[in-house]
């Protein structure tokens, strides 16, 4: 049985294909360790903590909600 080779643009479109492939399924690269997420920095951005605290005032009295 005689072998067939790919001829130089079929090579090249063999090629193409399995490094858009390898593009579209490989894991994100890891992050630095202590760098924040996107996530994370746009809400820090915003002022959102995840228990954040808030002071309200009512009738003269403190009331802290948490």
């Amino acid at each position: 049985m005689a072998l067939k080779t790919a001829h130089g643009d079929e090579a090249a479109a063999i090629a193409a294909a399995i490094a858009r492939f390898e593009a579209e399924t490989a894991a994100p690269p890891a992050e630095a360790p202590g760098a924040i997420s996107a996530w994370q920095r746009a809400a820090l951005l915003e002022g959102v903590g995840a228990k954040e605290t808030v002071l309200q005032s009512e009738g003269g009295g403190d009331k802290w909600l948490s």
